[in-house]
């Protein structure tokens, strides 16, 4: 198998990486990230409009550009690096495989908007209580009329402050555990002036990516914002949250790479004893192993993305792998660089210390090393 980039995706990655290194400085960047707004506007535009990021992995017929997982992958790693917390992977990934499995024409609107830079999605599915399995939905959506009505709580909507886009997960048919049953609703959205009968509350996480928690209380939506068929949404899902987290896999690849090329040149510098730190044998191995960590992960990173489009039960296990092992590198490679660095790990004036931060956010995304050890073994059992 070659995991060669091609020259067209060399050249998406240089030009990513370019742009990145000379217009999104660390401290510009954090403080856009704790500022009100949460985000850079203007970086999102250049995605759209210089780079093409947006559109890269959309088919031609919405505005895109007609790339794949590979794409992804490139363009994931190098936001990863940067520690960009504009909304790529719940909007480019998430949110276009939602509206690309669900199909229709409103969704293909949506989509050509997300190309262009005029559409950010936020995906609620997750319930206070809810458990492992991701399917555990019990918002509800009543057929009244020509209208649907929702009702139910969604706790950490990522990228909810930024959204123009609502994707609801509800349940319009079944038991709470039912695969069967749950359906897609699209609705716009505005954070500062919500729909009637939606109460939003925002807030920020401990790696400067924002997010929020819904109640929704008899919201009243036409039947049109219904997604797909009826009913029928878990395969849509299940394969939207799989690219989601081979997308985070792709872009904590990206972080472990600075963190160990950082931490190397750093030990270089630091002097103890008259002497680098990085000439200790001890240190060395450490920073060994730390690389070790990095590739096993970039191994893993790429069985999850050149099976994203395998049949769902392969897919399901290469992406499951893929997560138990970078939530074990992210924290290896993390904690240690943390440590190697000392008390300047965890300042703000060094990247260590926010690169760490994301890989510990980045070990729960989309399913923690124990959820996906479970459906692992579910799925290799079958």
């Amino acid at each position: 198998m070659d995991f060669t980039l091609t020259d067209e995706q060399t050249m998406l990655r240089d030009a990513v990486r370019s742009y990145l290194a000379g217009r999104y400085p660390l401290v510009e960047s954090r403080s856009a990230a704790r500022s009100e707004a949460g985000w850079q506007p203007a970086v999102w535009e250049a995605f759209a409009s210089e780079l093409g990021i947006l559109a890269a992995t959309l088919p031609e017929s919405v505005g895109g550009l007609g790339g794949g997982p590979e794409e992804m992958m490139v363009i994931a790693e190098e936001l990863g690096g940067a520690l960009v917390v504009e909304p790529y992977v719940g909007t480019a990934v998430v949110g276009t495989a939602l509206l690309r499995g669900a199909g229709g024409p409103a969704a293909d609107a949506v989509l050509s908007a997300i190309a262009a830079g005029g559409a950010r999605i936020a995906f609620a599915l997750t319930e206070p209580g809810s458990g492992r399995e991701p399917w555990d939905v019990g918002a509800t959506a009543a057929r009244d009329g020509d209208d649907y009505v929702l009702s139910g709580a969604k706790i950490v909507v990522a990228d909810l402050p930024l959204a123009t886009h609502l994707i609801v997960a509800a349940r319009t048919a079944g038991d709470r555990l039912d695969r069967d049953g749950l359906s897609l609703f699209l609705l716009e959205f505005d954070p500062q002036a919500p729909p009637a009968g939606i109460d939003a509350r925002y807030f920020r996480t401990i790696d400067d990516h924002h997010t929020g928690d819904l109640e929704l209380a008899d919201v009243r939506v036409p039947a049109r914002a219904l997604l797909g068929t009826e009913g029928r949404a878990w395969e849509v899902i299940d394969r939207a949250l799989d690219d989601g987290a081979a997308a985070v896999c792709c872009e904590a690849v990206g972080i472990m790479r600075r963190v160990v090329a950082e931490t190397v040149e750093y030990a270089k510098q630091r002097k103890q004893f008259g002497v680098p730190i990085g000439s200790f044998q001890a240190l060395q191995h450490r920073m060994v192993d730390m690389s070790l960590e990095l590739e096993q992960s970039v191994a893993a990173s790429y069985l999850a993305v050149l099976n994203l489009d395998a049949e769902p039960y392969v897919r399901r296990r290469a992406v499951s792998a893929a997560k138990i092992t970078i939530a074990r590198a992210a924290r290896f490679v993390g904690q240690n660089a943390v440590q190697l660095h000392g008390g300047m790990g965890m300042t703000e004036e060094l990247a260590i210390g926010h690169c760490f931060k994301r890989l510990t956010a980045i070990e729960t995304e989309f399913g923690s090393a124990t959820d996906h050890l479970h459906r692992y073994a579910e799925v290799t059992a079958d």
